[in-house]
Order: structure tokens, then C-alpha cells, then sequence
């Protein structure tokens, strides 16, 4: 049998895994790796992993059940793929498997139709390896930068206090105490107008929340939407081509100039998940196109600039979804120039929802459209997770969530900013109180000095940096 390069001979006893791979599939297909652990002890995860430039890359992850493992990746571009499977347990590396190429862009593999989820290669025993040693690759860093920080937070409802956060600070005391730390990101929304009654009343720059949430250590983080309230997804005041043609100035440069005034660095998401069809700033609704929503972004963009409100940070956020509907992205993008972050939101519903959908690892849901941001739309910005959350019915909720913090800094590197949606909507059990489980996994993954606590009252940079 062959070993890795460098590696030695198989301890006796010693936790010994294998990676079985197609030798060969076509481009922008789905393979399946398959393999087993073997050794005295069971359980823990393993990940799939790409030779990059510096190291080793994520392509997938999954637990292993009864020592075996499977997962499923989308082949990135490229003519040849080096994969190797690394098993982690406790947190830790512990043994990596012998590399294996896959061969990227023949029509029909040599032996038989290409290798797809649905013709996975059976585990092949003489493929397994021991844990380098000496001189070998050790497995213990799988991803390039090893050490990238992220800023954390959430969006946090009136569930354990009765008001919301950042309009009742209580509501992050509880918080905090519920994850036993305290986050450097606190996200809240706010629409342009209340048309409840006549006249309208617009909504105002947010000057007491953004200072309470300073004074805390926090950076603000507004998700800012061109529409007014009560929501709908036919609003005729407020199609993106009114935004784009300069109909609400009025309104945009005197929040604007309140900015400026303001003076500090905050995160400034403007009219997210604008792929999906549920917002009125949403294309294919409201009179909604993909070229008018970059013409408004562009459009306040350039008012902000004008009034010198250059503390805010401009995000850039689509929802992810595997629906090929929502993952052309790169038509709503504005232009590097009008866009410091990009971000992702994305939820795994289970299937408590309506219209049902099925469960969805982290991994699942994000992966896509991150390789499309990161490697072809905008492969230079810093990437955030706007809102994520999972449901506790159709799965384990914290094992959701551990699995989350396990593949982010593996197969997501470039995303240095995460935000939990802990609050109820939609009739969802979004928030981590659902379970002391959930609250504990989640508490354990923020533990690690990876993610920023509050030590940015005094943050000056605009736009915000890389933590």
C-alpha cells in the first residue's frame, strides 16, 4: 500500500483512515468521497479537503457513523483536483489519508460513467495511512490563513426580555449571559418609512442605539431597506427604479448627512437577500429588476459619498440557496467600488416549514455561493454571514450548530464575521434559547478567541478592516 509522502509505516493500533475519490468526472458536477476510520476509538468528523496554493482547503465534512464516512462536493474549476481526508476528534486533527487526484472535465471516466452522489466508490482498505510523523504533513492546520479572526454578533428579539435589542440594551445583557460572552457585533433593521397612518413618517438615523451599542465595545450593524412599513411585497412609492432615479434624495441625504454627523465606523447592509422574491426591493417583485437594483445601491452609494458619510461600511448581501434561481448572483453585483463586504444569509428551516423543505447542514447551504463570491464575483473582498440560524425540528439543532463552527474557518475561511438571528419569526424556533443544548453548542464555539469580543468602542478605521 502507499503512504503519504514523508509519512511512516502505520503504528499498530493506531487511528488509520482511507479516502476513496472518481479518478476522473466532469467539470461542475457533484462527487461523492466515501472511506472508513479505523483504530481503538469511534465517532468524530472528517473533511475533505483541496491542495491550494499555501496548504489545504475545505470541500465538505461530515460525522463519522459506524467508521465510515460520505460526502458530497461540487468539483471546483480547474483541470485536476488533490484531495486528501483529514479526521478530526475532540477538536483536534488526528490522522490524514493518502492524497488522491481527480482528473476534471472527461465526459466518460475510464471503467464507466462518471462518479456522481449517485455512484459513489465502495472504502478500499489498502488505501489507509497513520498519522504522519517526523518529517511528514501533519494534519493539524487544514485550512490557509490558521489563524483568520471574526467578528460575532447577533440580532437579538424580545424573547428573554420582552423588548428588542439594540432599543432595550437588556436584551444583550441576556444574551451575554446566555453564550457567557459578549458580541462585537450587534445587528438591528430599519426601513425608510411607517405608512401605517397618513401622512408617512420616515424613520430617522438610529443615534441612540448606535451610541448604546458603542458604548458597549460593539460595532452597529444595520440592515437599512428602501421600503416602508406595513411591508409588502407590491409597494409602487418604492420599486428600485424610484430609488435609482433620485425620487427619495430627500430622505437618503438627511439620513445620510446624520451618518456623517454620527462619525463612526458601522456596518451599513442595504436592502439584502434582493435575489429572493419576499421583499419588496426583491427582483421580480415590485416592478424589480436585477440592473435597478444595482442602480439604486450605486445611486445611494453615491449620495452617502457626496455628504461625506464615509464611515459606513457598504455590505453586499444575497440569500444562499441550492434553487439555481438564486444563485446567479453576479448580475446583482454593484462593483467593487461600491462594495467593502460581501455576505450570505442563509437558514436551514428543516422541515417544519411551509412549503416543507428538507434539513440543511451549514456546509450545504452556504458552500455554493460562497465559492462563487470568494473565486469569481468578488475574490478580494472580506466576507460575513448576515443571519444564519437553524430550526430544531428534522435534526439535532446543536450538533447544527457545532458542525457550523467546525467548517468555518476549514471550508469557509474568507467569512470573518458571523451573526445569529436569535429571534422568533416567521413561526420559526429560530433563537438559541429553543434549547439549553443549542445555547451550550453555540457557547462553545464563540469561546474561541477566533471570534472578537466587545474591544471596539474606540474603533476609528472606515471602511471596517479584516478583524
Amino acid at each position: 500500500m502507499g503512504l503519504a509522502s514523508g509519512s511512516s509505516s502505520p503504528a499498530k493500533g493506531a487511528p488509520r483512515i482511507s479516502l476513496v475519490v472518481p479518478a476522473q468526472a466532469q467539470a461542475e458536477s457533484s462527487v461523492v468521497a466515501s472511506g472508513r476510520v479505523l483504530g481503538a476509538v469511534r465517532g468524530g468528523w472528517v473533511q475533505v479537503q483541496r491542495r491550494v496554493a499555501h496548504g489545504w482547503g475545505g470541500l465538505g465534512h461530515a460525522p463519522v457513523r459506524g467508521r465510515r464516512f460520505t460526502i458530497t462536493f461540487d468539483l471546483p474549476a480547474g483541470r485536476r483536483l488533490v484531495t486528501r481526508a483529514v479526521w478530526f476528534r475532540g477538536g483536534r486533527a488526528v490522522t490524514v489519508s493518502v492524497a488522491k487526484t481527480i482528473s476534471i472535465g472527461a465526459a466518460t471516466p475510464v471503467g464507466g460513467p462518471p462518479a456522481t452522489a449517485s455512484a459513489a466508490a465502495k472504502p478500499d482498505p489498502s488505501t489507509f495511512t497513520a498519522e504522519p510523523s517526523g518529517g511528514g504533513e501533519a494534519p493539524t492546520q487544514p485550512t490557509q490563513p490558521p489563524a483568520t479572526k471574526v467578528y460575532w454578533g447577533a440580532w437579538i428579539g424580545n424573547q428573554l426580555t420582552g423588548a428588542e435589542a439594540p432599543w432595550d440594551m437588556r436584551a444583550v445583557d441576556d444574551f451575554e449571559a446566555e453564550v457567557g460572552k459578549a458580541p462585537s457585533l450587534i445587528e438591528f433593521s430599519s426601513p425608510f418609512a411607517d405608512c401605517s397612518s397618513t401622512p408617512c413618517a420616515e424613520y430617522p438615523f438610529p443615534f441612540t442605539p448606535f451610541e448604546d451599542i458603542r458604548d458597549r465595545g460593539a460595532i452597529p450593524f444595520l440592515s437599512w431597506s428602501s421600503q416602508s412599513l406595513p411591508s409588502s411585497t407590491v409597494e409602487p412609492e418604492y420599486e428600485l427604479s424610484d430609488i435609482a432615479d433620485g425620487s427619495h434624495d430627500a430622505y437618503i441625504r438627511k439620513f445620510a448627512e446624520a451618518a456623517a454627523a454620527w462619525g463612526h465606523p458601522f456596518f451599513l447592509r442595504f436592502d439584502w437577500e434582493m435575489n429572493g422574491s419576499w421583499f419588496p426591493w426583491g427582483a421580480g417583485v415590485n416592478g424589480n429588476t436585477a440592473a435597478a437594483y444595482v442602480a439604486a445601491w450605486r445611486h445611494v452609494h453615491q449620495v452617502f459619498t457626496e455628504v461625506g458619510a464615509t464611515n459606513a461600511t457598504w455590505v453586499w448581501c444575497p440569500y444562499v440557496k441550492p434553487e439555481s434561481k438564486l444563485l446567479h448572483l453576479a448580475s446583482f453585483y454593484p462593483g467593487d467600488e461600491y462594495v467593502d463586504w460581501t455576505c450570505l444569509d442563509g437558514y436551514n428551516w428543516g422541515p417544519s416549514a411551509q412549503p416543507q423543505r428538507t434539513w440543511e447542514s451549514f456546509s450545504t447551504l452556504f458552500g455554493a455561493s460562497y465559492r462563487q463570491i470568494t473565486e469569481a464575483i468578488a475574490p478580494g473582498k472580506p466576507m460575513l454571514v448576515g443571519e444564519t440560524a437553524s430550526s430544531e425540528n428534522g435534526g439535532s439543532k446543536p450538533e447544527w450548530i457545532t458542525q457550523a463552527f467546525a467548517a468555518l474557518p476549514t471550508e469557509f475561511p474568507r467569512i470573518q464575521g458571523l451573526i445569529w438571528f436569535d429571534k422568533n419569526d416567521d413561526g420559526m424556533d429560530w433563537p438559541l434559547e429553543s434549547s439549553a443544548a443549542a445555547t451550550a453548542a453555540f457557547a462553545q464555539g464563540v469561546a474561541d478567541p477566533r471570534y472578537l469580543a466587545n474591544s471596539f468602542g474606540g474603533l476609528a478605521a472606515s471602511p471596517i478592516p479584516r478583524p
